[in-house]
């Protein structure tokens, strides 16, 4: 282990392996280029678990333009529009250069690629692999090209607790092995650690996904954004293994309707009905849950026996709990699945801090605004990390060993703050209950336990979502239920944390709106 340290000194470091960690690594070859790993490849990433596709416009009906136009309705008025014109204008090059590097699309028999439906978007454009398997059949095109390039050193088992800052700039990670504490001496990182859905009970994330990446840019005093914006997918398979099984919004995009225990279709009125937007079915299903409803996905008419050949690792997860989709209704609900915001990036990936960049869903490019646009989250992975690297790669690699700072860190334990979470940051919220949170997780936040980091993300989260007095997107507060048309996109910093105190800097930033 000492060896590879020393041998790699003054590599790039990317924390995270999932499909945007290994993107980045791949675009920065034949450069060396470190990537951790907190467990063996595969087994906890988010990008696995990814049943939807890639949006591109690849269709004949279709264009960039399209895609841009459904994608800025999506985030309600709070998207980049710049960032994402240029993501959308990348994504059809972006599943070309996926196709070369060995990722199996679905073709129709012409040995076109089968383009499918999702919610809010005007046109078939979603590219799937193995059907409702599409983030497995992607990482593993990318792990295996990935083991094959010398350039990339992969570290498994390995949890970065700290990014060491000196002078303004990045100067080492401190990570931990086994029970060991080392130093990795660099002045480049990339985040890439995925999404913060771990830190709520009912979620589609894996249970380490919580927010992680975004404690370490905080602690290293990088600017965050938009935090207060949560995705919760409608329809997880309501069952008690966490994390939950999700019934892909493709399932719908073919006809599913969703109805209550009395065979009810309660969307009828309301406009796109299952295929609205997330936040809308989302609330819609939330409300029949409150009212005492059971919520189910019937595809029983639009598919029946042909749901197994569609959607088979959902058919096998509904049959391995005792539910065939083919002549039952699926029950569902909704669950904490995409957070919009993240670490603030600019169009190459840098952070606020020097020698720091993200990429993925814990970087916020300002593309989804405040409420994503199904399937492009993978889109915006795969073509964000071209640029990420790309900046990298130009930059100095001057290094030197960083000192072990004098309090480590402990390994991150979001156990205790779940419950916290899941009632004041869920679906609905006022600003009673946010305040409480606040007040609760404050002095988590600033004592030396494993709680102290997922305490924090959920304290900024929270902190952002009572500072938003408004509903847009996929934040509704029931004490302020309209939009307020002058709102702007929000952003914090966190400047110190010590002894039941945090200090913040907020500031509201214009973007095209």
């Amino acid at each position: 282990m000492t060896a590879d340290i020393h041998h790699i000194g003054g590599a790039p470091v990317i924390i995270g392996a999932g499909i945007a960690g290994l993107m980045t690594a791949l675009h920065l070859a034949p450069q060396p280029v470190v990537l951790l790993s907190r467990t063996s490849l595969g087994t906890e990433a988010s990008s696995i678990l990814a049943q939807g596709g890639l949006a591109a416009s690849l269709g004949e009906d279709d264009s960039p333009d399209l895609h841009l136009a459904d994608t800025l309705a999506a985030g309600d008025g709070l998207c980049d529009e710049q960032m994402a014109r240029r993501v959308v204008e990348a994504a059809p090059q972006a599943v070309e250069n996926l196709i070369r590097l060995g990722t199996p699309f679905d073709r129709s028999l012409d040995g076109r690629l089968q383009l499918g439906l999702e919610a809010a978007h005007s046109r078939r454009r979603i590219v799937h692999a193995a059907g409702d398997a599409t983030g497995r059949e992607l990482f593993r095109a990318l792990l295996g090209v990935a083991r094959r390039t010398r350039s990339i050193t992969i570290m498994e088992g390995m949890t970065a607790l700290r990014l060491v800052v000196a002078e303004g700039s990045i100067v080492g990670v401190v990570a931990a092995l086994h029970g060991g504490v080392f130093a990795l001496p660099t002045r480049r990182v990339v985040l890439a650690t995925g999404g913060m859905g771990g830190l709520f009970c009912n979620t589609t994330n894996p249970l380490s996904s919580f927010g992680h990446g975004l404690a370490l840019a905080a602690c290293a005093g990088a600017e965050l954004a938009d935090l207060e914006f949560v995705q919760f997918h409608p329809t997880a398979l309501d069952i008690a293994r966490r994390p939950m099984p999700l019934v892909s919004e493709a399932v719908r995009g073919e006809g599913a309707v969703l109805i209550d225990e009395h065979g009810h279709r309660f969307l009828t009125d309301t406009p796109g009905a299952e295929l609205a937007s997330r936040d809308v079915v989302a609330r819609a299903i939330s409300d029949q849950l409150a009212a005492g409803h059971g919520v189910y996905l019937d595809a029983r008419h639009c598919l029946g026996q042909k749901f197994a050949r569609r959607f088979p690792a959902i058919d096998a997860i509904c049959k391995h709990a005792g539910i065939d989709p083919a002549v039952e209704p699926i029950p569902v609900r909704p669950a904490a699945h995409y957070h919009m915001g993240g670490v603030a990036v600019d169009a190459e990936g840098r952070t606020s801090v020097s020698g720091l960049w993200a990429c993925g869903e814990v970087a916020c490019t300002g593309l989804h605004g405040a409420n994503r646009l199904a399937s492009n989250s993978l889109t915006e992975a795969v073509a964000t990390a071209a640029w990420v690297a790309e900046s990298v790669a130009g930059t100095s690699a001057g290094w030197q060993w960083p000192r072990l700072p004098a309090t480590v860190p402990i390994r991150p334990d979001p156990s205790p703050i779940r419950p916290i979470v899941s009632n004041a940051l869920g679906i609905v919220r006022n600003g009673k209950s946010l305040c409480d949170t606040v007040a609760t997780l404050l002095p988590i936040s600033v004592c030396e336990t494993a709680a102290a980091g997922p305490a924090l993300v959920a304290l900024l989260m929270a902190i952002a979502a009572l500072r938003r007095e408004e509903s847009r997107g996929s934040h509704f507060r029931s004490d302020f239920p309209g939009r307020d048309t002058a709102a702007l996109p929000s952003r914090l910093t966190l400047c110190t944390a010590f002894e039941n105190a945090v200090t913040l800097r907020w500031q509201a930033s214009e973007r095209s709106r």
